[in-house]
């Protein structure tokens, strides 16, 4: 593998949560940024270090300054040019200097009764957040939770108010996708009842709190997002019209940037940095002998909210799993299709045996998608202290015959 990827013409890094959801997360990726400089697959066609967004507007999220320290074009909060700029075209006095709070900080001051209300868009952390019971005492603590979502979700009925929202068909927009491609999408059906596009219901709600937020269309906030990104300021409906662009794109006659950092990047040169080895936060012991990873499955998306209800779906995938190594299953006496308890510091889920030529002595596998046996009920809440981002791919767990 080391010989492919170091002697290709051009090679690429492509990965996942398996990569960054762990307290070393962020040497990780520093790692796989050495391997690609050094072998020189940085800069040209075919390169790169590509992570695969768990979703299909993240990257456009996190270019729109979903993310607690940047506004839009990932311009940081504690810049003051930036501050007063972005000031200036939302016509506001002054905008916070500091970073917000990520999703795990603010569970927990919810949880310490410190954090007093909350509003989620299209997340459902009562299955995606790691440590369940903490995640569902913090949101009961709370004073007030809104959800905006499709479905009533298990977030959503813990919510003092469901805002129903339209889905991808029924709204006018773009996606940006993970190789920073921007995307028109168009309405094909009208939304049902009383749901609304995600931006009406924003605009309505920040009008009626004393902001007026007023647009004729998505199109007038893609022309606005133009103006207050430099990475997206040559994008437009009419250009995207045919086909998508990839910012950066800096003015209407600019093609867009299919690949980056073809001569160097935005702060010259690369650095290497020295990374050592960190192990997980929780390792296996005598009371909790295994390692449990987690993950996806092909034919359930993230928490089920929408492929769960598709009978051809469920047909395929229609419940949970212990994916366990014929080793594993030989020790703990337990045979395919049979029900196992397996237990972590944190909770227990009771799920079947999938005994597995893939699965590895020593660790277990599985899918969190599913509610009525929820990996997340088992994993830690350990955070990489730089991205913040919990250790949900690695906890010490036991397990025996349900």
């Amino acid at each position: 593998a080391a010989r492919l990827y170091a002697s290709a013409r051009s090679a690429s890094i492509l990965y996942a949560m398996g990569i960054t959801q762990h307290i070393s997360g962020t040497d990780n990726v520093k790692s796989l940024a050495n391997l690609a400089m050094l072998c020189g697959n940085v800069g040209i066609e075919g390169g790169g270090v590509n992570p695969l967004r768990g979703q299909n507007n993240v990257q456009g999220a996190c270019d729109m300054g979903a993310l607690p320290n940047v506004y839009t074009g990932y311009q940081r909060v504690a810049d003051l040019a930036v501050r007063d700029r972005t000031a200036k075209a939302w016509g506001v006095g002054k905008l916070p200097d500091k970073p917000g709070l990520t999703v795990m900080q603010m569970m927990d001051l919810a949880h310490e009764g410190k954090f007093k209300g909350l509003y989620i868009i299209g997340e459902n952390p009562l299955l995606s957040d790691p440590d369940l019971n903490h995640a569902r005492e913090s949101l009961k603590k709370l004073d007030f939770l809104v959800v905006q979502d499709i479905f009533l979700t298990e977030t959503a009925k813990l919510a003092h108010v469901v805002l129903p929202s339209a889905s991808f068909a029924e709204k006018e927009g773009t996606f940006t996708n993970t190789e920073r491609k921007v995307q028109r999408i168009r309405k094909a059906v009208e939304p049902p009842g009383q749901a609304k596009e995600d931006w009406k219901i924003i605009c309505e709600l920040s009008t009626a709190m004393g902001y007026p937020m007023q647009y004729e269309s998505a199109q007038a906030i893609m022309a606005e997002i133009g103006q207050v990104t430099p990475s997206y300021c040559g994008i437009n409906y009419q250009r995207l019209e045919r086909d998508g662009i990839h910012w950066p794109c800096t003015g209407t006659d600019h093609p867009g940037t299919p690949c980056l950092h073809m001569d160097q990047f935005t702060c010259g040169l690369g650095v290497f940095h020295g990374v050592e080895w960190v192990p997980p936060a929780e390792v296996p012991d005598q009371d909790y002998p295994l390692y449990l990873t987690t993950g996806r499955v092909l034919y359930q998306y993230h928490t089920g909210t929408m492929t769960m209800k598709s009978e051809g779906l469920n047909d395929l995938a229609p419940e949970s799993f212990v994916e366990i190594s014929l080793g594993d299953a030989g020790k703990y006496g337990l045979g395919e299709g049979e029900m196992v308890k397996v237990t972590s510091r944190r909770g227990e889920i009771k799920a079947k045996a999938k005994i597995s030529e893939k699965a590895v002595d020593g660790t277990v596998f599985v899918p969190f998608h599913y509610a009525e046996a929820a990996a997340n009920e088992l994993t830690n809440t350990a955070l990489d202290p730089v991205a913040l981002i919990p250790e949900l791919k690695v906890c010490a767990v036991r397990i025996e015959k349900a």
